[in-house]
Protein backbone atom coordinates (compact mmCIF):
# COMPACT_ATOMS: atom_id res chain seq x y z
CA UNK A 1 0.00 0.00 0.00
CA UNK A 2 1.82 3.36 -1.19
CA UNK A 3 1.59 6.31 1.26
CA UNK A 4 -1.43 7.87 -0.81
CA UNK A 5 -3.49 5.87 0.39
CA UNK A 6 -2.49 6.20 3.66
CA UNK A 7 -3.84 8.88 6.32
CA UNK A 8 -2.84 9.81 9.87
CA UNK A 9 -5.66 12.00 11.25
CA UNK A 10 -3.97 14.65 14.37
CA UNK A 11 -6.91 16.13 15.35
CA UNK A 12 -9.49 13.30 16.59
CA UNK A 13 -12.47 13.88 18.51
CA UNK A 14 -12.98 11.37 21.46
CA UNK A 15 -16.55 9.85 20.28
CA UNK A 16 -19.14 10.64 23.38
CA UNK A 17 -21.31 8.56 25.18
CA UNK A 18 -25.41 8.97 25.07
CA UNK A 19 -25.02 10.37 28.68
CA UNK A 20 -21.79 12.73 27.23
CA UNK A 21 -24.46 14.20 24.27
CA UNK A 22 -27.32 14.11 26.24
CA UNK A 23 -25.61 16.79 28.87
CA UNK A 24 -23.97 18.62 26.37
CA UNK A 25 -27.80 19.40 24.42
CA UNK A 26 -29.31 19.80 27.86
CA UNK A 27 -26.41 22.63 28.72
CA UNK A 28 -27.35 24.54 24.96
CA UNK A 29 -30.76 24.18 25.96
CA UNK A 30 -31.05 25.69 29.23
CA UNK A 31 -28.22 28.25 28.83
CA UNK A 32 -28.80 29.48 25.12
CA UNK A 33 -28.84 33.44 26.56
CA UNK A 34 -26.54 33.26 28.66
CA UNK A 35 -23.15 35.32 27.95
CA UNK A 36 -20.49 32.95 26.40
CA UNK A 37 -23.56 30.53 25.42
CA UNK A 38 -25.30 31.61 22.71
CA UNK A 39 -23.50 31.89 19.84
CA UNK A 40 -22.26 28.34 20.25
CA UNK A 41 -26.38 27.49 20.56
CA UNK A 42 -26.36 29.50 17.78
CA UNK A 43 -23.68 28.07 15.45
CA UNK A 44 -23.01 24.08 16.94
CA UNK A 45 -27.06 23.63 18.43
CA UNK A 46 -28.96 23.02 14.92
CA UNK A 47 -26.53 20.68 13.62
CA UNK A 48 -26.25 18.45 16.86
CA UNK A 49 -29.90 18.22 17.01
CA UNK A 50 -30.50 17.34 14.04
CA UNK A 51 -27.98 14.67 14.16
CA UNK A 52 -30.41 13.28 16.62
CA UNK A 53 -33.62 14.04 14.29
CA UNK A 54 -34.94 16.91 15.71
CA UNK A 55 -34.53 20.54 15.16
CA UNK A 56 -33.01 23.02 17.99
CA UNK A 57 -36.70 24.59 18.32
CA UNK A 58 -38.39 21.43 18.85
CA UNK A 59 -36.26 20.63 21.53
CA UNK A 60 -36.08 23.72 23.17
CA UNK A 61 -39.70 23.47 23.48
CA UNK A 62 -39.72 19.71 24.30
CA UNK A 63 -37.14 20.88 27.24
CA UNK A 64 -39.62 23.47 28.50
CA UNK A 65 -42.07 20.78 29.72
CA UNK A 66 -40.07 18.41 31.03
CA UNK A 67 -37.99 18.31 34.16
CA UNK A 68 -34.76 18.25 34.76
CA UNK A 69 -34.00 14.81 35.39
CA UNK A 70 -36.77 13.75 32.87
CA UNK A 71 -35.46 16.10 29.85
CA UNK A 72 -32.00 13.83 30.66
CA UNK A 73 -33.42 11.02 30.13
CA UNK A 74 -35.12 11.50 27.17
CA UNK A 75 -32.19 13.38 25.69
CA UNK A 76 -29.92 10.46 26.13
CA UNK A 77 -32.62 8.38 24.93
CA UNK A 78 -32.19 10.06 21.70
CA UNK A 79 -28.98 10.00 21.49
CA UNK A 80 -27.83 6.58 21.62
CA UNK A 81 -28.82 6.46 17.40
CA UNK A 82 -25.41 8.57 17.22
CA UNK A 83 -23.60 6.92 19.55
CA UNK A 84 -20.52 4.68 18.29
CA UNK A 85 -18.84 1.48 19.94
CA UNK A 86 -15.03 1.33 20.07
CA UNK A 87 -15.29 -1.29 17.69
CA UNK A 88 -17.46 0.99 15.54
CA UNK A 89 -14.95 3.80 15.90
CA UNK A 90 -12.58 1.18 14.71
CA UNK A 91 -14.45 0.17 11.40
CA UNK A 92 -14.90 4.08 10.78
CA UNK A 93 -11.30 4.82 10.47
CA UNK A 94 -10.39 1.66 8.37
CA UNK A 95 -13.34 2.61 6.16
CA UNK A 96 -11.73 6.25 5.84
CA UNK A 97 -8.14 4.95 5.22
CA UNK A 98 -6.68 6.30 8.65
CA UNK A 99 -4.08 4.68 9.77
CA UNK A 100 -3.81 6.07 13.31
CA UNK A 101 -5.05 9.45 14.99
CA UNK A 102 -4.76 11.53 17.61
CA UNK A 103 -7.02 12.16 20.62
CA UNK A 104 -7.82 13.93 23.22
CA UNK A 105 -10.62 15.24 25.59
CA UNK A 106 -9.93 17.45 28.63
CA UNK A 107 -10.47 14.63 30.51
CA UNK A 108 -7.15 12.71 30.36
CA UNK A 109 -8.05 9.75 31.98
CA UNK A 110 -11.15 9.06 29.50
CA UNK A 111 -8.62 9.21 26.87
CA UNK A 112 -6.67 7.06 28.16
CA UNK A 113 -9.32 3.96 28.42
CA UNK A 114 -10.50 4.57 24.93
CA UNK A 115 -6.43 4.34 23.87
CA UNK A 116 -6.62 0.80 25.28
CA UNK A 117 -8.73 -0.48 22.53
CA UNK A 118 -6.10 0.21 19.98
CA UNK A 119 -3.10 1.35 21.25
CA UNK A 120 -1.49 1.13 17.86
CA UNK A 121 -4.51 2.87 16.23
CA UNK A 122 -5.32 5.54 19.34
CA UNK A 123 -2.97 7.58 20.47
CA UNK A 124 -3.40 10.23 23.27
CA UNK A 125 -2.52 13.61 23.17
CA UNK A 126 -2.50 15.51 26.83
CA UNK A 127 -4.65 18.07 27.66
CA UNK A 128 -2.61 20.50 30.37
CA UNK A 129 -3.66 22.74 32.76
CA UNK A 130 -1.79 25.80 32.86
CA UNK A 131 -2.42 27.08 36.23
CA UNK A 132 -2.08 23.36 37.67
CA UNK A 133 2.12 24.51 37.99
CA UNK A 134 4.30 21.52 39.68
CA UNK A 135 1.03 19.11 40.27
CA UNK A 136 0.26 19.87 36.29
CA UNK A 137 3.91 18.70 35.07
CA UNK A 138 3.38 16.02 36.95
CA UNK A 139 0.10 15.08 35.40
CA UNK A 140 1.61 15.52 32.23
CA UNK A 141 4.54 13.48 32.76
CA UNK A 142 2.05 10.68 33.94
CA UNK A 143 0.07 10.66 31.05
CA UNK A 144 3.28 10.38 28.51
CA UNK A 145 5.42 7.83 30.91
CA UNK A 146 2.32 6.05 31.83
CA UNK A 147 -0.81 6.15 29.83
CA UNK A 148 1.90 6.32 26.53
CA UNK A 149 0.39 9.57 25.24
CA UNK A 150 2.28 10.96 22.28
CA UNK A 151 1.52 14.92 22.09
CA UNK A 152 0.60 17.78 24.38
CA UNK A 153 -2.11 20.04 23.79
CA UNK A 154 -2.94 23.75 25.06
CA UNK A 155 -5.64 26.10 24.23
CA UNK A 156 -7.04 28.80 25.70
CA UNK A 157 -10.30 28.37 25.51
CA UNK A 158 -10.12 26.09 28.65
CA UNK A 159 -7.34 27.74 30.48
CA UNK A 160 -9.04 31.23 29.63
CA UNK A 161 -5.27 32.98 28.75
CA UNK A 162 -3.33 33.13 25.84
CA UNK A 163 -0.83 30.77 25.02
CA UNK A 164 1.83 32.72 25.35
CA UNK A 165 1.34 33.24 29.24
CA UNK A 166 4.46 31.97 31.50
CA UNK A 167 2.12 29.79 33.17
CA UNK A 168 2.54 27.51 29.93
CA UNK A 169 6.27 27.94 30.10
CA UNK A 170 7.24 24.84 32.34
CA UNK A 171 4.93 22.66 30.01
CA UNK A 172 6.36 23.98 26.79
CA UNK A 173 9.96 23.40 28.18
CA UNK A 174 9.71 20.01 29.03
CA UNK A 175 7.46 18.80 25.69
CA UNK A 176 10.98 19.73 23.96
CA UNK A 177 13.06 18.14 26.21
CA UNK A 178 10.55 15.16 25.74
CA UNK A 179 10.69 15.67 21.85
CA UNK A 180 6.99 15.57 21.81
CA UNK A 181 5.16 17.99 19.70
CA UNK A 182 2.56 20.80 21.47
CA UNK A 183 -1.14 21.48 19.82
CA UNK A 184 -1.91 24.80 20.21
CA UNK A 185 -5.47 25.80 19.64
CA UNK A 186 -4.83 28.92 17.51
CA UNK A 187 -8.34 29.89 15.66
CA UNK A 188 -11.25 32.68 16.67
CA UNK A 189 -13.59 31.25 19.61
CA UNK A 190 -17.34 32.08 19.85
CA UNK A 191 -17.11 32.86 23.64
CA UNK A 192 -18.27 36.42 24.04
CA UNK A 193 -16.59 35.62 28.04
CA UNK A 194 -12.97 35.66 26.05
CA UNK A 195 -11.30 38.49 24.04
CA UNK A 196 -11.61 37.20 20.24
CA UNK A 197 -7.69 37.95 20.39
CA UNK A 198 -6.32 35.32 23.35
CA UNK A 199 -6.02 32.54 20.14
CA UNK A 200 -4.41 34.55 17.78
CA UNK A 201 -1.43 33.26 15.93
CA UNK A 202 0.63 35.92 17.37
CA UNK A 203 1.34 34.38 20.20
CA UNK A 204 2.77 31.18 18.48
CA UNK A 205 5.35 33.65 16.81
CA UNK A 206 6.52 34.83 20.39
CA UNK A 207 6.40 30.52 21.43
CA UNK A 208 8.78 30.14 18.51
CA UNK A 209 11.03 32.72 19.29
CA UNK A 210 10.99 31.29 22.88
CA UNK A 211 11.52 27.85 22.16
CA UNK A 212 13.09 27.27 18.64
CA UNK A 213 13.11 23.19 19.00
CA UNK A 214 9.81 22.71 20.07
CA UNK A 215 7.85 21.56 18.04
CA UNK A 216 4.91 23.46 17.85
CA UNK A 217 1.64 22.75 15.84
CA UNK A 218 -1.03 25.71 15.02
CA UNK A 219 -4.38 23.91 15.37
CA UNK A 220 -7.31 24.80 13.68
CA UNK A 221 -6.16 26.56 10.79
CA UNK A 222 -5.71 30.40 12.37
CA UNK A 223 -9.25 31.62 10.71
CA UNK A 224 -9.88 34.65 10.27
CA UNK A 225 -5.75 35.63 10.66
CA UNK A 226 -4.64 32.84 7.97
CA UNK A 227 -1.91 35.36 6.46
CA UNK A 228 -0.60 35.93 9.99
CA UNK A 229 -0.10 32.43 10.93
CA UNK A 230 1.79 31.75 7.14
CA UNK A 231 3.51 34.38 8.58
CA UNK A 232 4.61 32.92 11.09
CA UNK A 233 5.19 29.14 9.78
CA UNK A 234 7.46 31.09 7.15
CA UNK A 235 9.56 32.63 10.33
CA UNK A 236 9.69 29.29 12.10
CA UNK A 237 10.25 26.20 10.55
CA UNK A 238 9.29 24.51 14.11
CA UNK A 239 5.58 25.29 13.26
CA UNK A 240 3.27 23.34 11.56
CA UNK A 241 -0.57 24.29 10.99
CA UNK A 242 -3.44 22.18 10.93
CA UNK A 243 -7.27 22.94 9.62
CA UNK A 244 -8.91 20.72 11.82
CA UNK A 245 -12.90 21.71 12.46
CA UNK A 246 -12.67 23.49 9.00
CA UNK A 247 -14.93 21.47 6.38
CA UNK A 248 -11.88 20.96 3.79
CA UNK A 249 -14.10 21.48 0.78
CA UNK A 250 -14.14 24.88 1.66
CA UNK A 251 -10.41 25.62 2.21
CA UNK A 252 -10.41 25.84 -1.59
CA UNK A 253 -13.12 28.30 -1.76
CA UNK A 254 -12.81 32.49 -2.98
CA UNK A 255 -13.59 34.40 -0.06
CA UNK A 256 -13.36 31.80 2.80
CA UNK A 257 -9.99 33.34 4.22
CA UNK A 258 -7.89 30.31 3.34
CA UNK A 259 -6.77 31.30 0.25
CA UNK A 260 -2.94 32.09 1.33
CA UNK A 261 -2.84 28.73 3.01
CA UNK A 262 -3.60 26.90 0.02
CA UNK A 263 -0.94 28.56 -1.96
CA UNK A 264 1.69 28.65 0.54
CA UNK A 265 0.97 25.21 1.34
CA UNK A 266 0.58 23.88 -1.85
CA UNK A 267 5.16 25.38 -2.10
CA UNK A 268 6.84 26.82 0.11
CA UNK A 269 5.07 25.72 3.40
CA UNK A 270 4.70 22.20 2.18
CA UNK A 271 6.31 20.51 4.35
CA UNK A 272 4.76 22.28 7.42
CA UNK A 273 1.32 21.97 7.13
CA UNK A 274 -0.69 18.24 8.79
CA UNK A 275 -3.99 17.02 8.48
CA UNK A 276 -6.85 17.45 11.51
CA UNK A 277 -10.14 16.72 11.60
CA UNK A 278 -12.04 17.98 13.94
CA UNK A 279 -14.78 15.64 13.32
CA UNK A 280 -16.70 16.60 16.17
CA UNK A 281 -16.97 20.31 15.16
CA UNK A 282 -17.93 19.30 12.06
CA UNK A 283 -20.99 16.71 11.96
CA UNK A 284 -19.96 14.70 9.14
CA UNK A 285 -18.57 11.07 8.60
CA UNK A 286 -15.08 10.72 8.88
CA UNK A 287 -14.77 9.24 5.48
CA UNK A 288 -16.42 12.10 3.67
CA UNK A 289 -13.80 14.66 5.30
CA UNK A 290 -11.07 12.75 4.05
CA UNK A 291 -12.56 12.62 0.42
CA UNK A 292 -12.93 16.14 0.90
CA UNK A 293 -9.44 16.62 2.10
CA UNK A 294 -7.91 14.08 -0.89
CA UNK A 295 -10.19 16.78 -3.56
CA UNK A 296 -8.38 19.51 -2.78
CA UNK A 297 -6.56 21.56 -5.33
CA UNK A 298 -3.06 20.56 -4.23
CA UNK A 299 0.31 18.72 -6.02
CA UNK A 300 -0.64 15.10 -5.28
CA UNK A 301 2.95 14.80 -3.44
CA UNK A 302 1.86 17.72 -1.33
CA UNK A 303 -1.66 15.70 -0.79
CA UNK A 304 0.70 13.18 0.50
CA UNK A 305 2.75 15.73 2.84
CA UNK A 306 -0.09 17.13 4.12
CA UNK A 307 -2.60 13.68 4.96
CA UNK A 308 0.39 11.65 6.00
CA UNK A 309 4.17 12.28 5.41
CA UNK A 310 4.44 15.51 7.42
CA UNK A 311 2.80 14.09 10.30
CA UNK A 312 5.39 11.01 10.38
CA UNK A 313 7.83 13.53 10.20
CA UNK A 314 6.58 15.52 12.89
CA UNK A 315 6.17 12.08 15.18
CA UNK A 316 9.77 10.97 14.01
CA UNK A 317 8.10 8.05 12.55
CA UNK A 318 6.29 6.94 15.59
Amino acid sequence: MGDMSKIIDLKMDLPMTAEEVAEKMKFLVMNRNTKGIANYRRIFGPRYAASMGMSIEDLEKKAEKLSTEDLSAWLVKLAQKIVVTPDQFISQLDSAGIEWCLIDDPDNTKTHEFTKHAPERLKGSVVINPHAGAEGIAKMEMAIQEYGFKAVYATSFLSKIEPCDRKFYPFYARAAELNLPVFIYTTMNYSTELPMNITHPIHIDRIAMDFPNLKIVASSGGWPWVPELVGVARRHRNVFIDTSSHRPKYLATPGSGFEMLLQFGNTLLQDQVVFGSGIGDLGLPIGQVTEEMQALPLKEKVKEKWLYKNACRLFDGS
